[in-house]
């Protein structure tokens, strides 16, 4: 039987990078990108158009969507605030919008310096400004709770996200668990059905492991019968606008983990952890990430220099 695809999908180079606070150089984000599309994943999110005063980690957003190299079969992502982001973003010719708002009132304020309803109004703009030009994506933050306002009733979230497909044609939906507030049993709740709901659109689910949960988080999407999760580089991650959270799930560490459950992720791991063991260069720090540390699970280690002895000793030989 043909192992079941799930799809990978990197943010370390713009989720990753947003809040730290040493600049990556341009060309090490481009060399970065350049390896990072070579080891099979599915979408590389590279950048935001956000202004360089919020980000200044990302000022460099034109230089490095137009500088990487583009393999077939990758898309490359950027995340767009506003109307002027989007521009920028088709300038450079970026194969995906990624337009965010979140589920949460407080938090879309915060995130974005406008109502839901004004974000509505801009993002359906930026729909109609993208036609024929670039796929969009719709990322929902806040999907799974805000650090503000708690709880999000999962009604208001997926009424936004009928909104976006059925009004706007959105074909691509990204359910963000912004602060690491989600559980494996809320997540079963809220994609049951999503599949079926939203036939034909690519369902993407985007976690992060503030309190330990991101990849417990996974499992019930997959059985859900979602095949596409973002994660980060090293574990890298977290929103300026999202009090205590820490970085997404980690991508080498999902794919090692969707690869000894005998899923396909149609990614090269070890050229993945290569990838990640440069990152703590770039960004002068450790990353989270369990892999990288301890090595795949089919890693095999030198039996002690005494094993033969303790062994006959076992058996009663001396």
């Amino acid at each position: 039987m043909t192992p079941r695809r799930i799809y990978v999908h990197d943010v370390a180079m713009r989720d990753g990078l947003q809040i730290e606070s040493q600049f990556v150089a341009t060309e090490d984000k481009v060399r970065m990108i350049n390896a990072l599309s070579r080891t099979g994943l599915h979408k590389i999110e590279v950048t935001s158009f956000t202004s360089p005063k919020a980000i200044p980690a990302l000022r460099d957003a034109e230089m490095v969507l137009c500088q990487i190299e583009r393999l077939p079969g990758v898309c490359y992502a950027a995340l767009v605030p506003n109307m002027r982001g989007a521009e920028r973003a088709l300038e450079c010719k970026a194969d995906e919008l990624n337009l965010v708002m979140s589920a949460s009132e407080t938090h879309n304020l915060c995130n974005t310096r406008m109502t839901r309803q004004q974000s509505r109004r801009v993002l359906a703009d930026i729909c109609r400004l993208a036609e024929g030009q670039s796929a969009i994506n719709l990322s929902i933050s806040t999907a799974f709770g805000c650090p503000m306002e708690g709880d999000v009733p999962v009604a208001e979230v997926l009424a936004l996200g009928d909104w976006f497909v059925k009004e706007q044609g959105v074909g691509r939906i990204t359910l963000c668990d912004t602060t690491g507030m989600a559980n494996p049993a809320q997540v079963e709740r809220i994609c049951q059905g999503l599949v079926e709901r939203w036939h034909g659109v690519e369902i993407t689910l985007h976690f992060h492991n503030t309190r330990g949960m991101g990849l417990a988080n996974v499992l019930p999407g997959l059985a859900a019968g979602i095949d596409h999760f973002d994660a980060s580089l090293g574990g890298l991650g977290g929103c300026p606008y999202a009090p205590g959270a820490t970085g997404n799930i980690c991508t080498e560490d999902l794919t090692h983990m969707l690869e000894s459950m005998g899923y396909s992720s149609g990614v090269d791991l070890d050229a993945l952890l290569a990838c990640a063991a440069q990152m703590p260069g770039l960004v002068g720090h450790g990353v989270p990430g369990y892999v990288l540390k301890a090595g795949k699970s089919d890693r095999r280690y030198e039996t002690p220099a005494d094993f033969e002895q303790t062994r006959a000793r076992a058996q009663g030989r001396i």
